[in-house]
């Protein structure tokens, strides 16, 4: 009975949609070495920044494959993307988008954006 219990605890917990975050966001790629290196997440071979389908994103804890999606709250522009990398490492930013995600948002180095 109580494997019963915790394992649908452990189902529904799984579904239970990770909350939203606004936080700065940065882009990576671009002229600091991360282009082509291969990605913290296992499967997804090496770093493109000019990825479109799915674009690419690196996040901290959301967890590796997840899709999210990030909208920059200056000009309302979203791009859903798949988290293949970890990071950033800097105080402050929750996420970091390839060139061609943070192209498709209007972004220029840094934005502040809702990652859902």
């Amino acid at each position: 009975m109580i494997r019963i219990f915790l394992a649908a605890a452990l189902a529904c917990a799984s579904l239970t949609p990770a909350r939203a975050e606004t936080c700065i966001a940065s882009q990576y790629g671009v002229g600091d070495g991360y282009h082509g290196r291969p990605v913290a997440c296992r499967g997804f071979g090496r770093f493109n920044t000019w990825a479109t389908s799915p674009f690419t994103t690196a996040h901290k804890t959301r967890p590796c494959g997840s899709f999210v999606t990030i909208t920059n709250l200056a000009n309302g522009r979203s791009i859903r993307a798949q988290v293949t990398d970890r990071g950033p490492f800097h105080p402050g930013r929750c996420v970091d988008l390839g060139r061609a995600g943070a192209n498709a948002i209007g972004m220029g180095g840094l934005a502040r954006v809702r990652v859902e």
